[in-house]
């Protein structure tokens, strides 16, 4: 049921055309390619969630870079930051590979579903708020769907973002209290998901030293004792 569920979801977000901006940006990053990926055949369009129907971690990035996810249709598929992302998930037993190259590489994960707070590339890797409240019902089905003990926000404007539709839904009353930070954790009230927060895999943060891969182990390790509670 759930399966079905986010097959028609993702039919939904493959066909979305909401956001003229990013329509065009992402059309024709498609069309211009780069140049160590002239001979692909890029995506081209919004890119669905990806994972296990039956997930417990729901794992959320900023949105489709524009020469991986927006080239391959996966998310964190095809660029520097899925290599680090995925290494990181296999390692703490959320993937059965720990690598992510395209569609067809065999990847799946185990209790781990990865989405975005926007589903398009964006230009410079912005989108605006307007954007990012036109693309917040489609994560609002996620976890309708799912119902995941945990969220895992990659970066502030994914952890703003999952704050958004809990307000929405009145889990919370304003998102005011909650701040990001890497390994800050929030117990939400009821039976809504405990809320995680790290810094984003992007290559700036990781190639800096920002994030380290110790870093995001940390805070995996903690999801995987919660999980197993």
């Amino acid at each position: 049921m759930v399966a079905e569920g986010l097959t028609v979801l993702s039919e939904r977000i493959v066909t979305c055309r909401k956001c003229p901006r990013l329509v065009r940006h992402r059309e024709k990053v498609a069309r211009t390619k780069r140049r160590a990926f002239r001979e692909c055949i890029y995506w081209g369009r919004p890119v669905p969630g990806f994972g296990d129907a039956a997930a417990k971690l729901l794992i959320v990035g900023l949105a489709p870079a524009a020469h991986g996810a927006n080239r391959t249709g996966r998310m964190f598929t095809g660029d520097r930051s899925g290599n680090f992302l995925y290494k990181q998930l296999y390692l703490a037993g959320f993937a059965n590979q720990p690598t992510s190259t395209d569609c067809e590489d065999g990847l799946e994960l185990r209790n781990a579903y990865i989405t975005a707070a926007a589903r398009c590339a964006p230009p410079g890797n912005k989108p605006s708020p307007v954007e990012l409240r036109r693309c917040s019902g489609y994560l609002e089905a996620e976890l309708e769907l799912l119902k995941p003990k945990a969220v895992l926000a990659l970066g502030k404007i994914a952890f703003d973002a999952v704050l958004q539709v809990l307000v929405s839904y009145g889990a919370i009353p304003e998102r005011r209290g909650y701040k990001f930070g890497h390994g800050a954790c929030y117990e939400l009230p009821g039976a809504w998901p405990r809320l995680y927060a790290s810094y984003h895999p992007s290559q700036q943060n990781t190639q800096t030293g920002r994030l380290t891969a110790t870093m995001l182990q940390g805070v995996l390790k903690k999801l995987c004792r919660f999980l197993e509670k």
